[in-house]
């Protein structure tokens, strides 16, 4: 079984979670920028969350599938479609066999996450099959989806066959069916008018109090040179109390550094593996899924958090994900 690619889209790839353990050959995580929304995707189709599903930027493509599919897609909305037909986010939806997806315009969010259940059937390399462009490493061949790419899929579970089952009884004549309920947009935020939480960076102190409050207290915006590598903002100039000279460590995704010209960087999925430049903060791990969807020219705040705060915000987090879970069980009879 296998879905075809009428249309690419603007970046269309896939991503699982990550590619972990690896960081000390220089070889970057990299994964899913909003690892929340694809494993909610995943959920919904009865795949394992952390299976590789397509990572789909602003322009979305246009896909074709040689066999009936189950999918969902979660994230951002980009006006998601099958034959000309407006589909919802956040369910579970069938359809049938030579029907076609495609995406409209974008109106919330940067990123959707399509997942197939059974998951796209791509090659592992170091234990992941995310891709990773800048090393031409993982999902398909190692690059962004092509017009023509046929992508394979996998076993389908037994809880993805019986929703299969259940929603196309419904479907009728209509090529597609959707469940009538949905799960897991609570868990994604889309709104950036919200301060996002940091953490004080390692090299926070050597930064003037000026540029502390202002950090703290004025707007930036994510510029158009800023992709899955890093976030370039434009704000303030940030200033260090004295001119200092930082040896290259570790760095993760979430790390603001700062540059000599004074405008931040947040360092995000395909991140280097260290850096050496000062980190003035740390962006929360849960937040990480909604700075995910940013788009150029959206505004950010930053705002602190303990680390008390932060550690019980994802157990938060992580809870709602596990009852999630277990509450998907009981939605096929």
């Amino acid at each position: 079984m296998s879905v075809r690619v009428i249309h690419p889209g603007l970046l269309t790839t896939v991503q699982d979670l990550g590619r972990f353990g690896h960081q000390q050959y220089g070889v970057s995580v990299g994964g899913a920028m909003d690892s929340v929304s694809l494993r909610i995707a995943n959920l919904l189709v009865g795949n394992a969350s952390g299976s590789a599903a397509l990572e789909i930027t602003l322009a979305g493509p246009v896909l074709s599938f040689d066999h009936d599919a189950l999918i969902a897609i979660c994230g951002a909305d980009l006006s998601p479609r099958v034959d000309g037909t407006p589909i919802a986010s956040w369910r579970p939806v069938w359809v049938r066999q030579q029907s076609r997806l495609e995406f409209g315009p974008p109106v919330r969010g940067c990123r959707a996450y399509l997942a197939i259940a059974g998951g796209f059937d791509v090659p592992s390399v170091l234990n992941s099959q995310s891709t990773y462009l800048r090393a031409n490493l993982g999902g398909f061949q190692g690059r962004a989806l092509q017009a023509g790419d046929l992508l394979k899929t996998g076993p389908i579970s037994d809880w993805g066959q019986a929703m299969i089952a259940e929603l196309s009884a419904l479907a009728g004549n209509q090529g597609r069916s959707e469940a009538n309920w949905f799960a897991g947009a609570d868990l994604c935020e889309l709104d950036l008018t919200r301060p996002v939480r940091v953490l004080a960076g390692g090299q926070f102190d050597w930064f003037t109090r000026a540029s502390q409050q202002a950090f703290f207290g004025e707007v930036f915006t994510v510029t158009n040179q800023s992709d899955r590598m890093g976030y370039r903002l434009e704000g303030p100039p940030l200033e260090l109390v004295h001119s200092r000279e930082l040896i290259s460590e570790g760095v993760t995704m979430g790390s603001i550094q700062v540059p000599a010209g004074g405008q931040p960087i947040v360092l995000m999925a395909d991140r280097p593996t260290t850096g050496g430049y000062p980190k003035i903060a740390q962006v929360s791990t849960v937040d990480l899924a909604r700075l995910a969807q940013a788009r150029p020219h959206d505004k950010i705040r930053f705002t602190p958090i303990s680390v008390d705060e932060a550690q019980q915000a994802l157990r938060t987090q992580d809870a709602t994900m596990q009852r999630l879970t277990s509450g998907l069980v009981l939605m096929v009879r």
